[in-house]
């Protein structure tokens, strides 16, 4: 029976993954993926007939503490803190497979006759990359939340510092291996715990999409290993799907950026380059409310790029309604998602479907691309750095060779900002500067309620 709730279990994971990876199917795949990790869980610590009774207890107790927390979390989260808790996720599952590896160590230093040599090898490198995603995860969740500490903790030479930590990682895991001492393993275990946080330290706030992601592939990583140590074949088959699709995710956000995963690690995207060219790149132009209500209504195609400011905001569903607005009077709306907007992957696509916004209009890069030559006005929504020019003609720029939206093709353009202040890559953006834009500035929550009232007023 066991047998046949491992294969259930290893079937609604790998078709609830296939489901979402389609938007207007995610949520039935997040749901049959859910009931089989249950399932699972309940295939391999509940049902065999060798746990007694007060085991039982012991195993059902944490796991109803720990999924009603779960559930409080998710509920209670805003859509803006969604990248945070899913670093924290991210890092207890590698702190268990810390614990795991850790709880299966100790049992070979005091029983050496438990598993062989390459499963010890196998162990220490599940309890080292675990320990990497742990902490790794929660510097993460420090910087995507803006703590200025976190921003402090890169040193000079840092990469040489890495190098020689693991290095001594490396080295004394071999001295344990050959000479099994507790406090030796506790000495790896820490060290494997700093040298997280300083492989986060040197990257960029910009870069922490790519960065989860990577961390995520890590616990997949870890997950797989155990799996094999335990023979849990649900274990090593999800270990395995989430650590490719954590990696090939890393692969895709990394050439969406024109960008090779060393350079993320070193940190170059967010570092304080600027572009050769002059802060001063001539005047801006500000739309007011009522011409800028009445360039949208009168327009027949309107695409709108959402950026983190809409999701700061909280602004998805003013955007819903100024969309159901100007389709009462024809105009054709779009959505153009560029692949690393937001501060995680499917960041957008998650806010948009929260104001219920049909998954139809949503468009990815190559065709928006394509469609801003034949569109009326193009309005960017707290998105800065997809949208700037000098990812193509400035080589200095450290945007050069990212691909990005060409909403400059566009008619008009109008971008919804707090400030002329430089995005998240640090640079200025000249879109701001081009004669056929205009700016429309201030919160994009309160902005779009402006908007919103002119419309309804035309």
């Amino acid at each position: 029976m066991d047998k046949f709730l491992f294969l259930l279990s290893a079937f609604l994971l790998v078709w609830g993954l296939r489901l979402q990876s389609d938007p207007a199917s995610a949520s039935k795949g997040n749901k049959l993926a859910s009931v089989g990790m249950i399932t699972a869980i309940f295939s391999a610590v509940i049902m065999p007939l060798e746990n007694s009774f007060s085991n039982l207890i012991w195993i059902l107790a944490p796991l109803s503490l720990s999924g009603v927390i779960g559930y409080l979390i998710a509920k209670n989260i805003k859509m803006t803190s969604m990248p945070q808790m899913v670093s924290i996720f991210n890092g207890l599952g590698g702190l268990s497979a810390v614990l795991l590896s850790f709880a299966e160590i100790n049992k070979w230093i005091i029983y050496p006759e438990t598993y062989q040599l390459t499963v010890v090898i196998v162990l220490i490198l599940s309890l080292f990359i675990g320990s990497v995603a742990f902490t790794g995860s929660l510097l993460a969740f420090a910087k995507l939340d803006g703590y200025r500490w976190s921003e402090k903790l890169s040193l000079p030479f840092q990469h040489i510092f890495n190098l020689i930590l693991i290095s001594v990682i490396v080295g004394l895991s071999y001295l344990f291996i050959t000479s099994p001492d507790i406090s030796l393993l506790y000495i790896i275990i820490i060290l494997s715990f700093v040298y997280g946080i300083f492989f986060v330290a040197p990257i960029g706030g910009a870069d922490m999409p790519v960065v989860i992601s990577l961390l995520n592939s890590f616990t997949g990583i870890t997950a797989a290993l155990t799996g094999i140590i335990f023979g849990n074949i649900v274990m090593l088959l999800g270990g395995i799907l989430v650590g490719a699709a954590g990696t090939i995710l890393t692969v895709l956000m990394c050439n969406a950026m024109n960008r090779s995963l060393l350079n993320v690690i070193i940190g170059g995207f967010s570092s304080n380059n600027s572009s050769k060219k002059g802060k001063d790149q001539g005047e801006i132009k500000e739309v007011s409310d009522s011409d800028f209500a009445v360039q949208l209504f009168y327009s027949s195609k309107v695409i709108i790029i959402p950026g983190y400011g809409l999701a700061v905001a909280q602004a998805q569903k003013l955007c819903k309604e100024i969309q159901e607005i100007l389709e009462t009077n024809d105009v054709e709306i779009k959505y153009a998602i560029h692949p690393v907007a937001g501060r995680m992957p499917g960041h957008m696509n998650v806010l948009l479907a929260e104001a219920d916004v049909d998954y139809s209009k949503l468009i990815e890069l190559e065709q928006a691309n394509e469609e801003f030559k034949s569109t009326d006005v193009a309005v960017i929504i707290g998105a800065n750095d997809v949208v700037n020019p000098d990812a193509i003609d400035d080589s200095t720029s450290p945007l050069y060779g990212m691909p990005i939206l060409k909403v400059w093709e566009s008619t008009s353009t109008v971008v919804l900002k707090r400030s002329m202040s430089a995005g998240y890559a640090g640079v200025q953006n000249p879109l701001f500067f081009k004669k056929n834009n205009q700016m429309y500035f201030g919160d994009a929550k309160e902005s779009l309620q402006r908007l919103s009232s002119e419309l309804k007023n035309l």
